[in-house]
């Protein structure tokens, strides 16, 4: 009998172990071995502690809660980490193991491995990652569903987006999609040259053409040979050189300085600039057919502000990446972290949260990164809305979800898609924190209950590609 139970005990899918009193592991089938990583024979004899290392583990174990409550725990979705340090999302069941006089002798932990369903689930959401590029957002998607066909062409592609939103990460994506991606990526910041300097960083020199000039020295378009040449802050670029730049894009081709002789360039040209191309020639600082010739095709980035949703898979990234450079491990943020992120408007966009993340996890010390560790400015912003009250998860939650409805005229579709939660949790939360607006009435219950097409229509526009 107690054979056949083993046996099937061993068969189901389902980790299953079983504690005594003392909390120390009596029995280990194989699927907790699979899932856990861990043989049963070292299993056996341990506190579960040592083997069965989930969040809920330290103050919220699931067979404590069972003994304590005298009642079975059913579904807790946890996540769990295993032997060799990867963290997997399971669901837990508990409940009490009695003899047969009915007396409690210990208790019997299930668990089911959520991964496939969490990568299933993945699977029908939006593509999260292009190249190092990561996003949900609907006008990212859009872009990241655009590029390679964009890359393809030999087009000129102008990037417009504020600083700090991936424009060059972009341009590189362009790179590496189109014909000339075995050949050199050129990055030029012309903002950063001073005007002296621009034309020979551009063109090169040849020996002899001013003083100093010992030897030639080839320029960045020719350096770009065969690949592609960024022209970062494009609008900064001397009135004075912006024909000479023209007549490049063009024909290809241009004259070093001091040369007799025209020279040729075949690289791909991608430009950039966080300023408004069309308003500069407005204000006469960009010429009109300069303008005209790069914006053939126009991929404009959102800021952070405006696609929020991301702030949650950026962050989650830049740690992942982090914790292989640094070889340490943070499994993520507490709440309160996450909804301090969240409210945080970001003027530095994807480059300020980078950085704000890299100094959350030097100083983290624990295994989430927590409110203590984030920067001043973020924490600032966070006390100025609680009115420098102790931050609370409750309170910053609280003031997140406020203003996001308020920045979306108390759209609650578009709301939960930018805090990234479910509607309902958002209802749910709207009720519980007594946010309902006095003026909201029917119109914004007709709003929330609108064709999810048209409120994204209405919401804003998606990434715009021009061609």
């Amino acid at each position: 009998m107690e054979q056949s139970c083993h046996a099937i005990f061993d068969s189901i899918e389902e980790g299953v172990f079983t504690v005594d009193l003392k909390w120390r592991i009596t029995s280990f089938n194989r699927a907790a071995e699979k899932i856990t990583g861990v043989p049963k024979m070292e299993a056996l004899g341990r506190p579960c502690l040592e083997v069965f290392s989930a969040d809920i583990c330290q103050n919220n174990c699931a067979i404590r809660k069972a003994l304590k409550e005298n009642r079975p725990v059913f579904n807790l979705p946890v996540y769990m980490n295993r032997s060799d340090s990867r963290r997997i999302p399971i669901a837990v069941n508990a409940t009490i193991l009695r003899d047969d006089k009915g007396r409690m002798i210990g208790g019997v932990e299930t668990f089911r491995d959520l991964s496939h369903l969490s990568e299933l689930q993945r699977s029908f959401q939006e593509p999260r990652v292009f190249e190092k590029m990561v996003s949900k957002n609907n006008r990212m998607l859009e872009i990241f569903s655009t590029l390679k066909r964009v890359a393809d062409s030999s087009c000129i592609v102008l990037i417009e987006g504020a600083t700090g939103t991936g424009k060059e990460l972009l341009a590189r994506a362009v790179h590496k999609h189109s014909p000339q991606k075995k050949g050199p990526f050129v990055p030029v910041n012309c903002g950063a040259l001073p005007d002296t300097l621009v034309e020979s960083e551009l063109f090169g020199y040849k020996a002899g053409a001013f003083t100093d000039a010992k030897m030639d020295k080839p320029g960045r378009f020719a350096r770009a040979q065969n690949g592609t040449i960024f022209l970062d802050e494009i609008g900064d670029i001397p009135h004075s050189l912006q024909v000479r730049l023209l007549r490049v894009l063009e024909d290809g081709s241009y004259e070093p300085l001091g040369s007799v002789r025209p020279a040729k360039t075949n690289a791909r040209v991608v430009v950039a600039s966080h300023r408004k191309l069309d308003r500069l020639v407005g204000e006469g600082k960009f010429r009109e057919d300069l303008f005209f010739r790069v914006n053939v095709i126009k991929l404009t980035l959102p800021t952070l502000s405006e696609r929020k949703e991301d702030i949650p898979v950026l962050a989650e990234h830049f740690i992942q990446r982090f914790g292989r450079k640094k070889k340490k491990r943070i499994l993520g943020f507490t709440q309160e972290a996450m909804a301090a992120l969240m409210r945080y408007d970001w003027p530095g966009n994807v480059r300020e949260l980078e950085n704000a993340i890299e100094h959350a996890f030097v100083l983290c010390q624990d295994e989430k990164i927590g409110l203590r560790h984030l920067p001043d400015t973020v924490l600032a912003d966070i006390h100025v809305a609680i009115g420098n009250a102790p931050a609370t998860l409750k309170e910053i939650e609280k003031q997140a979800i406020l203003r996001a409805l308020q920045r979306n005229n108390w759209k609650k579709l578009v709301t939960a898609r930018e805090l990234g939660i479910n509607k309902n949790t958002l209802r749910r939360k709207i009720v519980r924190y007594g946010l309902a607006a006095k003026n909201q009435g029917r119109s914004h219950d007709k709003t929330s209950r609108e064709n999810p097409k048209q409120e994204a229509n209405r919401s804003g526009t998606p990434g715009r590609v021009s061609v």
